[in-house]
């Protein structure tokens, strides 16, 4: 039996949960997030205990590999809409930056046009001189955000210029070596 899955997940800080026959929906405040889960598992809300407990139906492959998944991805809904995610992102390099116009994100980082990155619905960014910062309360939405600004210009370990996360340590090269 999935150790995750048998974890029961904490309705905390006033979260609202409802359960629509597959669909869960969590919401606080203007948050919302929905998920559909898979027939091989069922949720039930404990509104006495504030827990929502997931089992599966049999013992299938599918359904074990379903139980602790649904069951984290629950936790990660009902910790998005209480205290929300965020990424951080550095660009190092001189003369480089970023700004947002509407619901782009347009950086200069180097090439000779500017990359255009659309910010996805729910999902909130910041730009501090160098500094990004992205937030939200979909955990997938807010990685897959951050994760598409910074593929436009990989940190390089000669100079330790692009995009990177805020704690992403940067192994660095030494570069060639000239005559002795």
């Amino acid at each position: 039996m999935s150790r995750i899955g048998k974890k029961a997940v904490a309705i905390t800080d006033g979260a609202d949960v409802k359960l629509n026959g597959n669909e869960i929906v969590v919401s606080k405040g203007k948050a919302t997030l929905k998920y559909t889960h898979r027939p091989e598992v069922t949720v039930k809300v404990d509104a006495d205990a504030k827990q929502i407990i997931v089992d599966r139906i049999d013992d299938s492959r599918t359904a074990k590999a379903m139980h602790g998944t649904t069951r984290t991805l629950i936790a990660n809904m009902i910790e998005g809409v209480t205290k929300g995610y965020t990424k951080q992102l550095e660009i190092v390099g001189v003369g480089w930056g970023a700004k947002q116009q509407g619901m782009e994100v347009h950086l200069n980082v180097g090439f000779a046009d500017t990359r255009k990155v659309p910010i996805p619905a729910g999902v909130e960014v910041k730009i501090e001189g160098q500094k990004l910062t992205i937030s939200g309360a979909n955990k997938q939405k807010v990685g897959e955000c951050a994760a598409a600004i910074r593929q436009h210009k990989k940190p390089e370990p000669y100079n330790g210029k692009g995009i990177k996360y805020h704690d992403e340590i940067i192994v660095r090269k030494q570069g060639k070596a000239f005559g002795s």
